[in-house]
């Protein structure tokens, strides 16, 4: 009898894979195993659930026995895999051992919390996933003020969500600029303000140092001085991919779990995708690359070895103070091209006439259709042999 397949991990890229390998081989045993309880939800959701009142039973689509039944497969839920064996093909948890034919790790990536100094006890909650958010939801009962580690991606839309939720926002972090990673100065600029506008405050070009616990509230101290009265705690500052696993059966890890175009680890048999994987030196914890991971992946394993390609890669900012939508890489000096302006803005950036990166925010956004057919692939398909 064949030994199954079996996927670690039941986010977005470990569900996904399995319907899609599904449509392509219904008779192999498929095996998935979670830390967590393995319902099915759909993890954007969580960026605008708490202003929309959502309970965790809401944003819960499909539990761990119906997505058992759906996919023909056998589902262990609050499972840790503590040891992966290469050489021999097996992986163990909760004290036994199961052999496996091809393994993929769907490990995800965790929150990261800046380190800092802390008194008494102090809880950071995070928004990653499905237990996190029903630990903050049960967190927030009143109106609160919320100190958020972080003004990237998903600071800033945690921070328009308890906006419109009804608490305030303050974000801490030491760039000059909201999402300095992913937009130029003009367009984070513009999202400062109309956040600001809705009731946010920001803190930036400075860091949390120390948090000490005041009853029932915490102090906390920036490095410039400052001090801040919250209630709650939340860490926005970057996610980090989940290697330890990988790295402990020694598979190749940097960024993320080094994988070729085909998805494989350095080691024979075994699989990676999602925000735990790095390929070619890029670690793209964002949907659409995810799913063009799933659907070459899929066939891989199927027996139909496919190499992935990155399309053009837009990507949605879910901050309706002020909406976003950026696609592509330009260098930290680029010079944009821009038109409009605030809060309806166009900015492109090329060279030798070639799009290479656009931003689009407001009433612009309908610009972005016409734009995505103009950029280059992030990552090429791979010339057929």
């Amino acid at each position: 009898m064949a030994l199954p397949i079996v996927i670690i991990g039941t986010g977005l890229a470990g569900y996904n894979l399995a319907r899609e390998f599904r449509q392509l081989d219904q008779d192999s045993e498929l095996v998935l195993i979670s830390r967590d309880g393995a319902e099915f939800y759909s993890k954007p959701l969580l960026s605008n659930a708490l202003s929309q009142g959502l309970a965790v039973e809401q944003i819960m689509t499909s539990s761990a026995e119906h997505m058992a039944e759906q996919l023909q497969a056998k589902i262990y839920s609050e499972t840790e895999v503590t040891a992966i064996n290469p050489a021999e093909h097996w992986l163990e948890f909760a004290g036994q051992r199961l052999a496996y034919r091809k393994l993929v790790l769907a490990l995800g990536a965790e929150p990261w919390i800046p380190p800092l100094q802390t008194e008494g006890l102090i809880e950071i909650h995070s928004v990653n996933d499905l237990p996190s958010y029903a630990r903050l939801r049960q967190a927030l009962p009143r109106q609160q003020r919320v100190l958020i580690l972080g003004a990237g991606l998903i600071g800033c839309e945690i921070a328009n969500d308890l906006l419109l939720a009804g608490h305030q926002a303050l974000l801490v972090a030491p760039c000059a600029w909201p999402l300095p990673e992913q937009l130029p100065e003009l367009v984070a600029t513009a999202l400062q303000t109309e956040l600001e506008a809705a009731g946010a405050q920001f803190y930036l070009n400075t860091s949390v140092q120390r948090i000490s616990q005041q009853d029932s509230a915490y102090r906390a101290e920036l490095a410039n001085g400052q001090q801040l009265q919250v209630d709650t705690i939340i860490t926005a500052a970057g996610l980090r991919p989940r290697t330890t696993l990988a790295s402990q059966a020694g598979l190749v890890t940097a960024k993320g779990i080094v994988v070729n175009r085909q998805l494989q680890t350095s080691v024979p048999d075994i699989y990676a995708l999602g925000d735990c994987v790095e390929l070619e030196g890029l670690n793209l914890q964002y949907i659409l690359p995810l799913m063009a991971e799933v659907r070459a992946l899929a066939k891989t394993l199927a027996g139909q070895p496919t190499a992935v390609a990155y399309g053009p890669m837009p990507t949605v900012v879910k901050t309706p103070a002020l909406p976003i939508v950026f696609a592509g890489r330009a260098p930290a000096d680029a010079q944009w091209f821009v038109e409009g302006s605030a809060p309806h803005l166009s900015l492109q950036y090329r060279e030798q006439e070639q799009l290479l990166a656009y931003v689009v925010t407001g009433e612009r956004q309908r610009e972005r259709l016409r734009l995505n057919r103009q950029l280059p692939f992030v990552l090429p398909a791979l010339p057929a042999e």
